[in-house]
């Protein structure tokens, strides 16, 4: 059985609450589960101490049983200090598209034909 230790969303419609939980991971997100680890309340600051609460000693059991974390878990968990922190890197993310590089290199060309026009007349005025 392949578990997962993953966020199971309450709360109202645009008031979102989760619930941190040990579940199969064919159950469905909000469905069956098997235990619940903790809450995670993301409309608090990112200061309080109520934001996340999980009870450490049965995520470490679960993780010990091979119980895999979702990347959002990942990551409370990394803030947490139990696991070490990863590298992450979405190398596309941040470079600009096709047409934006295409702009950029347009503009530079402008730029340094209006540097080239300015500098011939100084020369020639120079040279008098």
């Amino acid at each position: 059985m392949a578990m997962k230790i993953r966020l199971a969303r309450g709360g109202s419609k645009k008031r979102p609450f989760y619930r941190i939980v040990a579940a199969d991971s064919r159950m469905p997100r909000d469905g069956r589960y098997i235990e619940k680890l903790g809450t995670y309340a993301p409309l608090l600051p990112k200061d309080s101490e109520d934001r996340v609460k999980m009870n450490m000693e049965r995520v470490q059991y679960w993780l010990d049983q091979g119980a895999q974390p979702t990347d959002r878990i990942e990551r409370m968990l990394e803030a947490a200090g139990v696991r070490p922190k990863k590298e992450r890197a979405n190398l596309k993310k941040g470079t600009p598209g096709k047409k934006a590089q295409e702009r950029v290199q347009e503009k530079a060309d402008k730029a340094a034909a209006a540097a080239e026009a300015a500098a011939a007349p100084a020369e020639e005025a120079a040279a008098e």
